[in-house]
């Protein structure tokens, strides 16, 4: 049977030890490993006799031993409770092993989860997981997690007083980041807030989310949009010592820039604009932008994309002038422009 998106989220946390098999398969390694690893934790238990209870058969090692599938799925295990046998990296030249086990499996034999890349809507492996009645087949999409998603895992990381902005930041972030970063922010958090009675803060969040570049950038901009032309090229100096090329820099102050004159051109106000962006921005940053889209107004700021549409066309044209020249000299422009006449 096929599991839906939403049902697969669910099914995940609390997989059927009765059912046959289970196929995972979708275009991100990484996203599958994490999805196999949370169904084989809830199928048979944190405990460490559980791994005991798990079969491994890599899909290089079944194509040479078709019999050690179903030669695992009969076999009479140790310890108590549910047991799996583990197919790895599948692929439909593994459906005939595959359909043989689940149609030999009985009640007590060991479950068959099966994980494989991405698979057409004509793959056999796919079919076979698809058609079986006591087998399902989910596939994982490049999505960001939903809502129902987000608060099953800040369940498992014991996060339970988040709400309002700090939940809506963890929202905006679970879309910017990896699934496995994603998690590992919710652990640290988790670990920042062990013992504290006050509920999450968006500035916690901010300070445990994984530190990049843009954090780098950033300083840059709020140099340019506050005026401060001496801050500018030491900051790109730093930068540039960390692989940052021109062109990304060109690309966030256009980013940020145009964020700004969206909030600036609201009929509403600044205030108005910043709550209508998606992706939201919440604490310090939706302060800063709202001020300084105050203090630039619709026309400086005009002027200001002007200049640095100017800049990245030149950025990546044949000119042989030296790239991180033209970015400074741009931003010191936008920095002058800055400030009151």
């Amino acid at each position: 049977m096929k599991l839906a998106p939403r049902d697969a989220t669910a099914y995940f946390r609390s997989p059927d030890p009765a059912r046959t098999g289970l196929l995972i398969y979708g275009p991100d390694a990484m996203r599958i490993a994490a999805k196999r690893q949370q169904v084989l934790a809830a199928l048979l238990g944190p405990n460490a006799e559980s791994e005991m209870r798990l079969a491994r058969i890599p899909a290089s090692e079944l194509r040479k031993d078709p019999a050690a599938l179903l030669d695992a799925v009969k076999a009479q295990g140790f310890f108590p409770g549910p047991r799996a046998v583990l197919v790895e990296e599948a692929a439909d030249g593994l459906s005939t092993t595959l359909s043989a086990a689940l149609k030999e499996w009985s009640a007590g034999d060991a479950q068959v989860i099966v994980t494989a890349g991405q698979l057409t809507a004509r793959s056999s492996l796919r079919k076979l997981f698809e058609s079986h009645p006591s087998a399902y087949a989910a596939a994982i999409y490049d999505d960001p997690p939903g809502r129902d998603e987000i608060a099953g895992m800040l369940k498992d990381a014991s996060l339970s007083d988040v709400a309002g902005e700090a939940l809506e930041a963890l929202a905006a972030l679970a879309r910017e980041l990896p699934p496995g970063d994603f998690r590992q922010t919710l652990e640290k958090l988790a670990l920042y807030k062990l013992g504290a009675t006050e509920p999450v803060s968006v500035e916690e969040v901010a300070l445990m989310a994984p530190a990049s570049s843009e954090a780098g950038v950033d300083a840059v901009l709020e140099a340019v949009a506050s005026g401060a032309t001496e801050s500018i090229g030491p900051l790109l100096r730093r930068l540039y010592a960390q692989g940052v090329q021109p062109v990304t820099l060109c690309i966030g102050a256009v980013r940020h820039f145009r964020i700004l004159h969206t909030a600036a051109s609201d009929p509403g106000g600044p205030g108005s604009g910043v709550a209508r962006l998606r992706p939201p921005v919440f604490g310090r940053r939706r302060d800063r932008i709202v001020r300084q889209a105050q203090q630039w107004g619709v026309v400086k700021l005009e002027a200001g994309l002007s200049i640095l549409t100017d800049t990245d066309l030149r950025l990546r044209s044949v000119s042989a002038a030296p790239a991180q020249a033209l970015m400074e000299r741009a931003l010191i422009r936008l920095a002058m422009l800055a400030r009151p006449r």
